[in-house]
């Protein structure tokens, strides 16, 4: 390569390491002020950014990474605009200036949304229109956020762009098992019940039938189609990232529940429970059964696998499980003990897998 021509691949990939930085740090606010809004006197619990900690966590936290795992297997320079636009946006949004941080954000998910078409002209597939689709969903959520809209309807968009995220990838790895071409005519009409409900601003209050009906829907095709239903017959790594996929799929279904037969508004924390049965039960649980397999690309460490994994995944779901239980039940006083369960969880799962970690680095 001649000097005038762009950096070798191995100089500007390094880089990833301050978006994945920053996607750290809103994770660690994001959770601390989660415990701070279930009621823990916490300190330093900027009480000011804690109207924020849903952007924190899913913008700011699994947007970046969703946006940087996308640039690094695009292997592209310019793929790499999306989570460094979204990692600014993060900073901005912790620095207390919150409009310029969701125009950044908005500017992140627009170029998540162009890397994402970019894929679809180079392999025109259903899975790749879906990752596109999931993409501008972050986008019209956060535009939503910008022009001052309200927070339920921001909300639903961006948990589109969660749950069309993964579903998108399980449906790519859902190829292996052939499946007909009705069972994607259904996939599609389940996200576009989906996206149906959201448009609609269900969350904001009222019946959630239809978004409810399409997170049913969408479970039960990656609960049949999904190649988990396979591999959780195997051993190891692989028997482990299929239970979290398919408790994860559980909790796509009780969202689904939640939406149907206790619409947000209709109890006190009817709309905590059925977003973090997404946000918690669902996404995290991808996380977990993805994070072993993400990492060697991402970060650069080669993890390995520890049945011990299975103890923060346990706890993760008895967490989920007590939330939701105090949120229909109105037990405010029980509400607090969710948090640092789900914490733990997180930490413990970390912490194992730094543990485990070989601590080197693919060639």
């Amino acid at each position: 390569m001649s000097a005038s021509g762009s950096p070798p691949r191995r100089r500007w990939r390094r880089y990833r390491f301050v978006p994945l930085g920053c996607a750290a740090l809103a994770l660690l606010l994001g959770l601390w002020t989660g415990l701070w809004r279930l009621g823990l006197p916490l300190p330093g619990a900027f009480p000011a950014l804690a109207e924020f900690h849903g952007a924190l966590m899913i913008a700011g936290f699994l947007g970046t990474l969703i946006s940087l795992e996308r640039a690094v297997a695009l292997g592209r320079w310019w793929a790499y605009v999306a989570p460094a636009v979204s990692a600014i946006a993060a900073v901005l949004l912790i620095a207390d200036a919150t409009h310029y941080a969701a125009l950044a954000f908005l500017l992140a998910g627009l170029a998540l949304t162009f890397d994402s078409l970019v894929v679809v002209r180079h392999q025109p597939a259903l899975f790749t229109i879906m990752l596109a689709v999931a993409s501008a969903c972050w986008s019209i959520g956060t535009a939503i956020w910008a022009l001052g809209g309200h927070a339920s309807e921001v909300t639903g968009w961006w948990l589109a762009f969660l749950v069309l995220t993964v579903a998108a990838e399980r449906l790519e790895l859902s190829r292996l098992l052939s499946p007909p071409p009705l069972s994607q005519a259904m996939f599609v009409l389940a996200v576009l019940v989906i996206l149906a409900g959201v448009a609609r601003g269900e969350l904001a209050g009222g019946r959630a039938d239809i978004s409810g009906l399409g997170l049913l829907a969408l479970t039960a095709w990656l609960i049949k189609h999904d190649i988990a239903r396979r591999t959780v017959r195997m051993r190891g790594q692989a028997r482990f990232s299929a239970a979290c996929m398919l408790s994860g799929y559980f909790w796509l279904g009780a969202a689904g529940l939640l939406l149907i037969l206790v619409p947000p508004g209709s109890a006190a924390f009817s709309y905590d429970a059925a977003v973090h049965a997404v946000t918690v039960g669902f996404v995290l649980s991808m996380i977990f059964a993805h994070a072993p397999i993400v990492l060697p690309a991402v970060v650069g460490l080669r993890v390995k696998y520890s049945a011990a994994l299975y103890a923060p995944l346990v706890l993760l779901h008895l967490s989920l499980l007590l939330r939701i239980a105090t949120d229909l039940l109105a037990w405010t006083d029980w509400r607090g003990v969710t948090g640092p369960m789900t914490v733990l969880a997180l930490l413990g799962y970390a912490g194992t897998l730094i543990v485990v970690s070989r601590g080197k680095r693919p060639a």
